[in-house]
């Protein structure tokens, strides 16, 4: 069977460089390279994924010359294997598409009640939807806000409301331990950093930055839903999505991009749950023409024991986002660059990749993962599975095959 189309438009890359199955099968062995031209470049790509503890039976590989749109390496490109955070860049695909780079979420303060003589008689309703960016100073400045309103006394409670997403903290078939450690709880209102997230902790949060403004509130903080007759009083608004994406890639921020699955789901199926969210992800990849044939999406993150993906999809993913005149640059911007920025600032960072190579990392037990570009003249990704995968050994070998191809991009 002939692969999916992997040719991107050149010009276009330039532009942005610079600016449902299971687990598929185990083969017998792994399959030969399948190249169209420079054998010996596939030679030596194949050779730089040969290194002690990882098993070439679980890894998949493919590298694409952008300007000709021929594959200069393949092995078990359709090989369906956890991806670990290399599923971002799923993510980041859909949230550009759908959302757009100009989305930015939004945090409002709704009043119950009315203003008398400085008085707010009724509640505040702190109302959250989705912001995985939301901090103290951004409560501080909602707070700023409602004393420049005339607000100095609250008779009512602060009132967290977080029903924009569900109230499943945690996404399908994670480990209890990725809580807390790969990810903070998800909630439609969370403050960061905090240990305790959640629309209560929000809700007291706030009540102590009104405190600081002085704006004194006889009730408690406590959680509940703003009435449909709330009157806004407050609005804070997020850095655009294009920055958030950034953030979330280059450090390969968990969190974020299960929030970001959420509003997906929220904005187009109208239920904030991962689930709806990874619907709508799956729909825009097909939409895209990624070919999705072994490709399991079960969070956002990558963290869950069901996800999987093949070097075909992640190829094509990268392609499609570089070569989209609406957000290409934003997409590739959203990398790591070797030896300069995110997962990638210690990676990669001689000559001939530093500052050549942009890409996703992605690492659990189970996986390791790099998927980019080089400059704009390959595209490439690379995933290792084992139980557990050596990750020391799968970075070498992955560094190996990038600065292959590097100094083919440098001489060529």
């Amino acid at each position: 069977m002939q692969p999916a189309r992997l040719l991107v438009g050149a010009a276009t890359c330039a532009l942005a460089l610079t600016a449902t199955t299971g687990t598929a099968a185990t083969p017998a062995r792994p399959a030969a390279p399948v190249v169209s031209s420079e054998p010996s470049l596939a030679v030596a790509l194949g050779r730089a994924l040969h290194v002690p503890d990882v098993d070439l039976h679980r890894t998949g590989a493919l590298a694409v010359d952008l300007r000709t749109g021929r594959v200069v390496f393949r092995r078990n490109d359709a090989l369906a294997l956890a991806p670990a955070s290399s599923e971002k860049l799923a993510v980041t695909l859909a949230a550009l598409r759908v959302l757009g780079p100009g989305f930015r979420f939004r945090t409002e303060v709704a009043g119950e009640g009315a203003l008398e003589d400085g008085v707010w008689r009724g509640d505040l309703v702190l109302v959250g939807a989705g912001d995985p960016t939301l901090t103290l100073a951004d409560l501080g400045r909602l707070a700023g806000s409602l004393r420049a309103y005339g607000i100095r006394r609250v008779s009512g409670r602060i009132v967290g409301d977080e029903h924009h997403f569900d109230t499943l903290r945690a996404a399908p078939d994670w480990k209890p331990s990725f809580l807390d450690f790969e990810s903070a709880p998800l909630s439609a209102l969370v403050v960061i950093p905090g240990a305790n997230s959640s629309a209560a902790a929000a809700a007291r949060a706030f009540r102590a930055a009104l405190g600081r403004r002085g704006v004194r509130v006889a009730g408690q903080a406590t959680t509940g839903r703003a009435r449909a007759d709330a009157v806004q009083l407050a609005v804070d608004v997020s850095a655009p999505l294009s920055r958030i994406v950034r953030e979330m890639n280059r450090e390969s921020d968990n969190f974020v991009a299960e929030m970001i699955v959420k509003e997906l789901g929220a904005t187009v199926a109208e239920r904030g749950s991962t689930a709806a969210g990874i619907d709508v992800v799956r729909t825009s990849l097909a939409e895209a023409g990624i070919p999705l044939a072994g490709v399991r999406l079960a969070d956002g993150s990558g963290l869950s024991l069901g996800d999987r993906l093949t070097t075909r999809a992640l190829v094509a993913i990268l392609e499609n986002g570089a070569d989209d005149r609406a957000i290409g640059p934003t997409f590739v911007d959203s990398l790591a660059v070797a030896g300069e920025s995110g997962t990638l600032e210690h990676r990669l960072a001689r000559r001939p990749t530093r500052g050549r190579v942009r890409a996703k990392t992605g690492t659990t037990d189970e996986a390791s993962a790099l998927a980019g570009f080089v400059r704009d003249r390959y595209v490439f990704a690379v995933l290792q599975n084992g139980s557990p995968v050596d990750a020391w050994a799968a970075r070498l070998a992955q560094d190996r095959f990038v600065t292959v191809l590097a100094r083919r991009a440098s001489s060529s």
